[in-house]
């Protein structure tokens, strides 16, 4: 059973920093893409970080560039996003997600969020100013 649970969230002030981490299980965590989404009320589900597991490669969000960090730790099946320089824009439910499909099953790196699926509960930021 594929579980992927969020955790790290939290209420921080403009500027402040935390880590989320994703716990995963019930799948092969390095035969995947990784990816952090995030959704504020009444917006889309947007794409903010994401990952090539099996690589170590990573494209951000331009909203999110140069503040955040997504890493994995392939030995502990976690995945991992490092915020710092948050903003009130930022605050939202972060998800954790894994591609719909093992990366040999792409053509090219997927960077759209309908490539991903979250089976977790997120975990909320809010970011005050």
């Amino acid at each position: 059973q594929v579980q992927l649970v969020e955790s790290g969230g939290g209420s921080v002030q403009t500027g402040g920093s935390l880590r989320l981490s994703c716990a995963t299980s019930g799948f092969t965590f390095s035969n995947y893409y990784g990816a952090w989404l995030r959704q504020a009320p009444g917006k889309e589900r947007e794409g903010v970080a994401y990952i090539s597991t099996n690589g170590g490669s990573t494209y951000y969000a331009d909203s999110v560039k140069d503040r955040f960090t997504i890493s994995q730790d392939n030995a502990k099946n976690t995945l991992y996003l490092e915020m710092n320089a948050l903003k009130p824009d930022d605050t939202a439910m972060y998800y954790c997600a894994r591609s719909n499909k093992p990366t040999w099953l792409y053509r090219a790196w997927p960077l759209s969020t309908d490539d991903y699926y979250s089976w977790g509960q997120g975990t909320q930021v809010t970011v005050s100013s």
